[in-house]
């Protein structure tokens, strides 16, 4: 049952703060060469955008297209040649570069070729400068594309995650989010994934997908479980299923079942999860306890001192986030993805957002409170100077008053069983006035 005097439990999935729609263009244009002056080298990350997928799922609003014409992949692959080259350039030589993990996203990655794959990882390496093989590199993948002679490129290169975007094993689940495979060929990926002896496999699956009911999430949950994986992604589908509004007249009252499924379908994955031998990490992730470690988890893709590569890649400093223009829109994406691989100046930051010490405080809070592991409250002085009761004392009193705050002790902001279940709700109350303002004045398409 949904109390209704709650948030609803699915607002935004907060992978990144601030979201894209609170970046603009940026004025001054400043050059990389500024924008990264006086920022430490010492961890960097790197992460490199591929654009491209075989099929656009009905869940998704990444920045991807379907498909690459006319040897667009080659093109995409001459332009992050050059952006690297010009990013490599603005970091200069007075600080050895020195990266602690590296990510290939979309997109698919493996919508590239074994031969593009390598090329991939020799802008990584070769202009970079990042060592593949000595640090934790994870790559995105679909189970149409993890082709035996792309995963031997990827091993080969020091690949210690793939990430495989299965969502369902129940074939009519699939067609129904408009991601259409065949279980077979789903396990069959799997076979050659554990065949390549890539360290860390991950399996995504969604829930609250239409016409999913609990029996049919358990076969899911366990034909998962059948490949130990070393990590599993619960995601709540987020797209409004229009067979589901339609059978009723109101649609507040479907918006509150679909609620309600989801939570239940998610309480269901998170406790056979558990009973199976995974540690919960946060409300998507969870890791097989006897798993290597893999470094940062979730939230890392916004830890300062990011690099990234690509037209829809997000680069970050301690006080500036910056990309390319955004879009969601299959004709606005190809028209941005087209203007990328035309690009011959990469040596400026074009969109972003200037993150001061307020905006700061709420991202650090947000990595952490949202994790499983809560918000060391020493460490947050220690950065800010200020306690995080005195910065968010609204927020975390009503976390508090509905029971959303784990009894953790003076020296921990950790979130409750329930709380995590609400982490898409907690999230957005952090956002600033400012960004959320943004957000709401930004424009889709």
């Amino acid at each position: 049952m949904i109390d209704t005097a709650l948030p609803r439990p699915y607002q935004n999935y907060v992978y990144a703060y601030p979201h894209k729609t609170a970046y603009r263009p940026l004025p001054a244009r400043p050059a990389l060469s500024q924008v990264w002056a006086g920022e430490s080298r010492s961890a960097l990350s790197l992460y490199l955008h591929i654009p491209f997928c075989e099929v656009r799922c009905g869940f998704c609003n990444l920045f991807t297209r379907v498909g690459a014409p006319d040897g667009l992949t080659g093109r995409y692959l001459d332009a992050l040649t050059r952006q690297a080259t010009a990013v490599r350039d603005g970091l200069g030589d007075a600080e050895p570069l020195r990266f602690a993990n590296a990510a290939f996203g979309g997109g698919t990655p493996t919508f590239l070729e074994a031969d593009e794959l390598t090329r991939l990882c020799d802008i990584a390496e070769q202009i970079m400068g990042a060592d593949l093989r000595a640090i934790p590199l994870s790559v995105e993948a679909s189970p149409a594309t993890s082709t035996a002679d792309r995963l031997a490129v990827l091993a080969d290169r020091g690949a210690t995650r793939l990430s495989l975007g299965v969502q369902s094993f129940i074939d009519e689940e699939a067609r129904a989010a408009v991601r259409p495979q065949r279980r077979t060929d789903v396990e069959a990926a799997l076979g050659r994934i554990r065949d390549a002896g890539i360290p860390v496999l991950n399996i995504d699956l969604i829930y609250g997908i239409d016409g999913q009911t609990a029996a049919s999430w358990q076969v899911s949950l366990d034909a998962a479980l059948a490949w130990r994986p070393e990590e599993i992604y619960l995601y709540p589908l987020y797209v409004r299923p229009l067979t589901g509004l339609a059978r009723h007249a109101d649609p507040a009252v479907a918006e509150q079942d679909w609620d309600r499924d989801r939570l239940a379908r998610y309480a269901q994955g998170r406790d056979h999860l558990l009973a199976a031998g995974y540690e919960q990490v946060s409300m998507r992730m969870f890791r097989r306890r006897d798993a290597p470690p893999q470094g940062p988890d979730d939230y890392a893709c916004q830890t300062d001192g990011m690099i990234g590569l690509g037209c829809g890649a997000r680069s970050y400093t301690s006080t500036l986030h910056y990309s390319f223009d955004y879009a969601v829109d299959m004709r606005e994406v190809r028209g941005i993805i087209d203007t990328y691989v035309a690009t011959t100046d990469f040596g400026s930051a074009l969109h972003g957002r200037v993150i001061d010490g307020d905006e700061a405080a709420r991202r650090h809070l947000l990595q952490s409170l949202l994790q499983a592991d809560g918000l060391s409250v020493a460490d947050y002085r220690h950065r800010f100077g200020t306690d995080p009761w005195e910065d968010f004392g609204d927020q975390l009193h009503t976390l508090a008053e509905r029971g959303w705050l784990a009894d953790s002790g003076a020296d921990l902001l950790q979130l409750s069983a329930e709380g995590l279940a609400y982490s898409d709700a907690i999230g957005p109350d952090f956002f600033s006035p400012a960004v959320r303002a943004a957000m709401a004045a930004y424009e889709l398409r």
